[in-house]
């Protein structure tokens, strides 16, 4: 008998990324196949022997963050059961915010459940939570640092993340309800961070089938208790803001904010493309964006010309929202003197002798 239908699942979403990965690094790792005796495996093992030969040493490593929960548990297992068939190392990683207390414990009671399920190397990684941002995008920022470091000294190929079709539907709201246009409703990406580092391939699914994955396999989970507090934006939504939605509206709202998502991203990636190709075109000689230039822009492109340029100067990109983006725009389309823009990052944007200057300090 097969797996329970929920663990088949995280497996086939898991094994999918993995050989994406080995394709990109042009491995021709395959699966060992073991053979028997009888005619049929016979030929297996004939077909095994023509097949091209694993190159030696080992695989590209592959990381899974895992925060102890239902949905990195059910993909670290996932991991720990399909890397190996496919020539890869796989370890796990888990982050140690200090936001509560015994949460050095807890971390280091993840890593023992990532060892027991097969994944070497294993590690915590404490990390510091400033304030910018507020507290959850200050514990993001500094998670994200921390596996960004660890990846870079393990050589890591990739990291996975156990970002639910959940999830994704949450952070399309939260995109919504800041009002930071379409690239905030375009949601999580697939495939995103330095080189395409982060992978997340329960996007197409959704939170209870991780969690019945996890019971299915008797994985120990916990459940973070920040999930439920209600001081906490995302748990807010989460437990008030899409129950109430799908009440008024009916169930398939998850559903249909992930498409939006997928839609969202396209168009996204579309208009991006287009501003990079723009953004040259409206610099001067010293690399200075001429206003006049910019003003003939859609203000689509021209915003996303004016948002790259303060990420580039030094402005958070998780920090900057489209009303900083729309006070740079009116130093462009509505010029009446004014003076400086402060934006995130002790970044300053003014406008001088008809060119636009955006720069740290």
């Amino acid at each position: 008998m097969g797996p329970h239908p929920a663990v088949a699942a995280i497996r086939l979403a898991v094994r999918r990324v993995l050989n994406d990965i080995l394709a990109e690094h042009g491995s021709t790792l395959a699966p060992a196949r073991a053979a028997s005796a009888g005619a049929r495996d016979a030929v297996r093992a004939q077909v095994a022997v023509a097949a091209p030969a694993a190159p030696a040493g080992p695989g590209p490593l592959v990381l899974v963050a895992c925060s102890g929960g239902a949905d990195s548990m059910a993909l670290a297992s996932a991991l720990a059961f399909e890397a190996p068939k496919l020539g890869l190392r796989a370890g796990g990683l888990t982050v140690d915010h200090g936001l509560q207390s015994g949460s050095d414990a807890r971390a280091a009671e993840v890593v023992q459940r990532l060892g027991e399920l097969g994944l070497d190397p294993c590690e915590s990684l404490a990390v510091t939570v400033g304030r910018e941002g507020g507290p959850e995008a200050a514990a993001r920022d500094a998670r994200y640092a921390a596996l960004d470091e660890a990846a870079d000294r393990l050589g890591a190929a990739a990291v996975l993340l156990g970002h639910t079709r959940d999830d994704q539907a949450e952070t399309v709201l939260l995109g919504l309800a800041r009002g930071s246009g379409i690239r905030s409703l375009s949601g999580m990406a697939a495939i995103s961070g330095t080189g395409g580092r982060y992978r997340r391939p329960f996007l197409a699914l959704d939170r209870q089938t991780a969690r019945t994955a996890c019971m299915a396999q008797s994985l120990p989970v916990w459940d973070d208790p920040h999930n439920t507090d209600p001081s906490y934006t995302r748990s807010r939504l989460r437990h008030e803001g899409l129950p109430a939605l799908e009440k008024a509206l009916g169930k398939g709202v998850v559903e249909a904010l992930a498409r939006t998502a997928q839609l969202s991203r396209d168009d996204a990636d579309a208009l991006d493309a287009w501003a990079g190709q723009a953004e040259s075109a409206v610099r001067d000689d010293r690399g200075f964006l001429e206003c006049a230039k910019l003003e003939t822009l859609p203000p689509a492109v021209r915003r996303r010309v004016l948002r790259r340029a303060a990420i580039d100067a030094g402005a958070p990109a998780g920090s900057l929202f489209a009303r900083h983006i729309e006070e740079i725009d009116r130093l462009i389309t509505g010029w009446r003197g004014q003076g400086a823009i402060n934006l995130p990052g002790r970044v300053v944007a003014r406008r001088q002798g008809g060119r636009l200057v955006i720069r740290q300090g």
